[in-house]
């Protein structure tokens, strides 16, 4: 507690206590003659220990204003001192306390008073006095010591009148002379612990030294180093942020400006094989690319492609290619043919040409590959509809869809098949062949497909594949009286005998009653004689209605005619004998 049985808490104490020390705020004039010292802030008494009697001076060579502890007592222990500071220079009253003289509680020998004793006694007149008064003192009475003080209200070097209580704020601290610049708040980053010395003992508290006594020491050597330390981080910060903005803004020119990146040259001795797949375009192609390691960067492919006036004719397929290639070289490569290791299945080509070309590729034995495609069929991902006739020679015949695959050395060649399989369900489905085999009076989807195959067979244009188309149909038909249903296609009887031959006898087709020999037999062969490709598909589903029932090559390959009549069929057939000498 303190004189006044008071906490030392945070809270000031009330305007209208009378030992406020400035009762005249709150709408009054102060007392007369009654001046608050220092703007009138409120008084703090912090609770301390008697442990010293007054005795002259203490072993510092200090006033006994200060106890053995080094704690001031009638001035306040925050380095404003009421009647001598720590330096032993007189500094007038304390901002904080209006001071009666010496405290009561250290007067040694003294007798105990009551507070208003020797100051104010609350009713803002002069309470007796222990000491008469100087003609000097500030307040109209003596302090206990240094009578005879400047009037700090009546001097240039006034202190500042008195506030109301709600407007006070603490005085800036005192600077000394040499330090005219305020020493901003040091963090625990720019300091470097390393203070010089100032002479004191270290057991000496902190409060006693004093800021401005901390400012003053060490002749500013620390603060300095401290100073240049924390330009350094600054300037290191800065300057990383600066780079890594440059870099990246660099890196983002080059990507969206610059050339993209590229290998020069024709690249490296090792090759890769890459798959295309089908309708892959330029960056699909440049990610597989560089991918493989055969380019450096998507966007290098992408602009030699463009730039190449073949460029976007690279077809789909797997392709043989050097490592770290220039974009140009790559694209120039791919359109190469010996650069494809591809197999190539054209429309209406026989899958006895593809099993064998699907060995080279792979540098398989002669037949391999045929016999995968008679083992596995049924595990390559054929329709239901497929192979439902017991006379099929190949299971996979017209299923091989045209188109290019790849086919590199270490590949299978079921993986090959199922991929071509694969396209041909795909294709198929396209066209719903089952309503369409009703349509055109077809026993199944198979039978679409091999009517695709005979008109692929036979035909040489679009044109010529509708016509073909109805005259397969007219032929077909239970009033076909010209033809009795046979086809007479020379085109089944090869697929028999394995040859491309347009020179067959009477006497040999008619010697042989296979079921795909049109000649003796009635219908449709089993199954397709070849794979049928898009266009001859679509001529299928979508034939003439003119009443075609012959057609004969007249020129032995490229032109075909047709005729309604058997009349006109002969004449065609002697046009065809004259161009080739019989």
């Amino acid at each position: 507690m303190t004189e006044y049985g008071r906490g030392p808490g945070s809270e000031p104490w009330h305007p209208e206590d009378p030992a406020y020390g400035d009762g005249g705020w709150e709408g009054q004039q102060a007392h007369t003659g009654h001046q608050p010292a220092y703007g009138g802030q409120p008084q703090y008494y912090p609770q301390q220990p008697q442990q010293g009697q007054q005795t002259g001076w203490d072993q510092q060579g200090q006033q006994t204003g200060w106890d053995q502890q080094g704690q001031q007592t009638a001035w306040d222990q925050h380095a404003q001192q009421t009647g001598w500071d720590q330096q032993g220079q007189q500094t007038g009253w304390d901002q904080h306390a209006q001071q009666t003289g010496w405290d009561q509680r250290y007067h040694g020998g003294h007798d105990q008073q009551p507070h208003h004793q020797g100051g104010w006694d609350g009713t803002g007149t002069h309470a007796q006095m222990p000491y008469p008064p100087g003609p000097g003192d500030p307040y109209g009475q003596e302090t206990a010591y240094g009578g005879g003080q400047p009037d700090f209200y009546q001097t240039p070097d006034a202190y500042p009148p008195p506030q109301p209580p709600t407007r006070r704020r603490p005085e800036p601290e005192a600077r000394p002379d040499w330090d005219p610049d305020p020493e901003p708040d040091e963090h625990a980053l720019f300091t470097d612990g390393d203070d010089e010395d100032d002479g004191r003992p270290d057991s000496e508290p902190e409060d006693r030294r004093g800021r401005a006594e901390r400012r003053g020491r060490s002749g500013g050597k620390g603060r300095k180093r401290r100073n240049g330390l924390a330009c350094l981080v600054v300037l290191l910060v800065f300057g990383g942020g600066l780079g890594g903005v440059s870099y990246f803004g660099y890196q983002y020119y080059k990507e969206r400006f610059g050339d993209a990146p590229d290998y020069a040259g024709d690249g490296i001795s090792d090759t890769v094989t890459v798959e295309i797949p089908k309708g892959a375009g330029g960056y699909d192609i440049g990610r597989r690319l560089k991918a493989a390691g055969v380019v450096k960067s998507v966007d290098a492919f992408v602009s030699a492609q463009q730039h190449n006036p073949k460029g976007n004719t690279i077809q789909a397929g797997a392709y043989i290619l050097r490592k770290q290639m220039s974009a140009a070289s790559a694209v120039a490569m791919m359109l190469d043919p010996k650069s494809q290791n591809n197999v190539l299945v054209t429309p209406g080509e026989r899958n006895a040409h593809v099993y064998t070309a699907i060995d080279d590729k792979l540098g398989l034995a002669s037949g391999t590959t045929k016999n995968v495609a008679l083992k596995q069929y049924k595990s390559l991902g054929l329709p239901g509809w497929a192979n439902n006739h017991e006379d099929i020679k190949d299971p996979l015949e017209g299923f091989l869809y045209p188109g290019t695959y790849p086919a590199a050395k270490g590949m299978k060649p079921e993986a090959i098949l199922k991929s071509m399989v694969s396209r041909a369900d795909e294709a198929y489905g396209r066209y719903d062949l089952v309503a369409k085999a009703k349509e055109l009076k077809l026993d199944d989807p198979l039978q679409v497909v091999t009517v695709a195959s005979l008109v692929q067979a036979e035909g040489k244009t679009h044109d010529d594949y509708r016509k073909m188309a109805e005259v397969v149909y007219n032929r077909l038909k239970p009033t076909n009286t010209e033809t009795n249903q046979k086809l007479q296609f020379d085109s089944t009887y090869n697929y028999l005998k394995g040859e491309s031959n347009i020179h067959i006898s009477e006497k040999e087709i008619n010697s042989n009653k296979d079921p795909y020999n049109t000649y003796t037999s009635r219908g449709l062969p089993p199954g397709p004689i070849g794979n049928p490709g898009e266009d001859a598909m679509k001529a299928t589903l979508n034939p003439t209605h003119d009443g075609w029932l012959y057609f004969v090559a007249t020129d032995g390959e490229r032109n075909t005619e047709f005729a309604k009549t058997y009349a006109e069929a002969q004449r065609l057939k002697d046009k065809f004998n004259d161009s080739t000498g019989n």
